[in-house]
């Protein structure tokens, strides 16, 4: 897949057969439309190209929105569309002076002018342009003036797309785990460097990568004991663990802190990125009375995590 960020600079497209959209999450009803636009682009003898937007549209065009949270980041987006056999991502700085285009402007000076189209796959529902009001049906109006087909993503993969998304954030931020994996369709993953924490863990046998995760917009999952794989960047190898976030209520935390124990690992990787797989939930994150209690607990956990992974 080839990607690319300055449209002054995008190549001659051979029969670009495009699609738009955020697409956080790569989930199971983008990979649909994704199959569509692959297809389609086999059929015309042509190129899939997709086209994004960053940051995310949401942001720009309502500027009252905060905590904006996604499923992925932007980096991460590429990585799972990069598997999916598209020709070209196209990333588009997403402005104030983009967004207020009029929507034929839109239409003629970016899109053909940019792509020179031969289909456009596009949902019934999506809008573009000066306050939204380019449509499908605008599409349909202006179809024989700029030579284009035009294909419609089916309702109720749309539908299904947006439900999805919506019950995805929701279930990564109550520890659904199950819920989370099956519709992504792979393990939510999510990335931190790895920093000095207190070295209770160490003390208490069970030594953590204390995390913190730079990207403000990356969802989060909430608090709670989990089942993880963990691997370091750049390292295909996959390390088994468990992962703790939370509070730290038995010693009176106040902070919310990631951290995770990699079973059989004893390297320090203080600096370095880990990537964490959140494979299940385990538990709620509890007080106990004691730290010998606790060490006890996760003393389960641990046989808890090895059992799932």
């Amino acid at each position: 897949m080839q990607i690319h960020r300055n449209i002054e600079a995008l190549p001659g497209f051979k029969n670009a057969v495009i699609t738009i959209g955020t697409f956080d999450g790569v989930h199971e009803g983008h990979r649909k439309v994704i199959r569509q636009l692959t297809a389609r682009a086999r059929a015309a003898n042509g190129e899939s190209v997709i086209i994004t937007f960053h940051p995310h549209p949401r942001k720009i065009v309502n500027s009252s929105i905060l905590g904006l949270r996604l499923i992925n980041t932007l980096d991460e987006r590429i990585e799972l569309l990069e598997a999916l056999d598209v020709d070209h991502l196209v990333i588009i700085p997403f402005t104030e002076v983009f967004a207020n285009q009029l929507p034929e402007d839109y239409l003629c000076n970016f899109l053909i002018a940019k792509f020179k189209p031969h289909t456009i796959i596009i949902g019934y529902d999506h809008r573009f342009g000066r306050n939204r009001t380019g449509d499908y049906k605008l599409l349909e109006l202006l179809q024989q003036k700029y030579h284009y087909e035009l294909e419609e993503i089916p309702k109720h993969i749309l539908d299904n797309i947006s439900i999805s998304s919506t019950k995805i954030r929701e279930a990564i931020l109550k520890g659904d785990t199950a819920t989370t994996n099956h519709l992504l369709g792979y393990d939510f993953f999510f990335e931190g460097e790895v920093v000095h924490g207190d070295k209770l863990g160490r003390e208490l046998g069970y030594p953590t990568a204390n995390l913190k995760v730079t990207d403000e917009e990356k969802i989060i999952p909430g608090n709670g004991i989990y089942a993880v794989y963990a691997s370091l960047t750049g390292d295909p190898q996959r390390f088994k663990g468990m992962m703790s976030i939370g509070l730290r209520p038995t010693v009176n935390g106040t902070k919310r802190t990631v951290e995770v124990n990699i079973f059989d690992f004893d390297t320090a990787i203080y600096g370095q990125t880990l990537r964490v797989y959140v494979k299940q939930f385990l538990r709620e994150e509890v007080r106990f009375d004691s730290l010998e209690a606790m060490v006890q607990q996760i003393d389960r956990d641990k046989i808890d995590s090895l059992a799932v992974l």
